[in-house]
This record gives structure tokens, sequence and C-alpha cells, in this order.
């Protein structure tokens, strides 16, 4: 699953591409905004990604998309 976050005061968004599924994510994104705590996401390589909750611009879970290689004819 890929997840985009946008960071308050950062030019880039974080990419993440994790294992967990899109309800998990959310669950996780909903409990860190209602706790005020810090997001965490661990991405399929095994390093994780921790984000202040207050400093959330926006979370983006979409799926992995994997670029097509070759050509049509």
């Amino acid at each position: 699953m890929e997840v985009k976050i946008g960071v308050q005061y950062a030019a880039r968004e974080l990419v993440v591409d994790s294992a967990e599924t899109q309800e998990n994510i959310q669950q996780a994104v909903a409990d860190a905004v209602a706790g005020d705590g810090v997001l965490t996401l661990t991405d399929t390589k095994g390093r994780t990604v921790v984000v202040p909750a207050t400093k959330l611009a926006y979370v983006e879970i979409g799926t992995s998309s994997t670029g097509a290689v070759g050509f049509r004819g």
C-alpha cells in the first residue's frame, strides 16, 4: 500500500510503501490525530517513519503502483 504524507513546512511529501492494509493505516492516522501523538509507519524494507500528528498536512492512501516496462504494438 502506497502512503503519501504531507508534512507542514516541508517542501516534499514522504512516500512510504507499507505492507499494512488500508484499514490499518487509516486507524493509525486516526489514533495519532485523536491522541495528539505521532504517526508511525513501517515500510516493506523494515524502515520506520515517525511524524508528529500536529505536523500532518495530509495523508493519501492508495495502492502500490509498479511501472510497466516494454512497448505495446
